[in-house]
């Protein structure tokens, strides 16, 4: 009987620290984003997406060559949004906004907000943990 109660014992304790450990595991570092450089994007909001556990920004960018080049912007999570004063209802689809964003290792684009100009000019910075070790650049897309 002394057996089974400390494989029991044992098991509770693996499941305690398996569901302690996995918020750990669903949530993902800035790593893949450059912190060496910022880009900066203006165009037209195609979405903006106010979900757990990050908020997304969805943006057309007319390039150069008169193309449109569709850019995705992750935000950080909507409870720190909302702490420093953002709201759902601040950007809709159709607005022409600006944005600083860390571009994504891979050159794709995709890329971390760290600051959004809304429609009507204000400027808003994104409360993005270790915000200062993103090195902010003039590069304009």
């Amino acid at each position: 009987m002394t057996l089974v109660r400390a494989a029991w014992a044992h098991l509770v304790r693996c499941a305690l620290m398996l569901a302690v450990a996995a918020p750990a595991f669903a949530h993902h570092s800035f790593a893949v984003y450059d912190h060496t450089k910022t880009m900066t994007v203006r165009g037209t909001v195609t979405r903006f997406q106010w979900t757990n556990p990050h908020a997304y920004l969805e943006l057309d960018v007319k390039q150069p060559d008169g193309k449109t080049k569709h850019y995705s912007i992750e935000l950080t999570s909507i409870n720190m949004m909302q702490r420093v004063g953002w709201r759902s209802n601040m950007i809709k689809a159709g607005d022409q906004v600006t944005a600083v964003m860390a571009p994504i290792l891979t050159g794709e684009p995709i890329g971390l907000g760290l600051e959004v100009t809304l429609a009507d000019g204000t400027r808003r910075e994104l409360p993005v943990p270790a915000a200062g070790s993103f090195k902010r650049t003039t590069e304009t897309q």
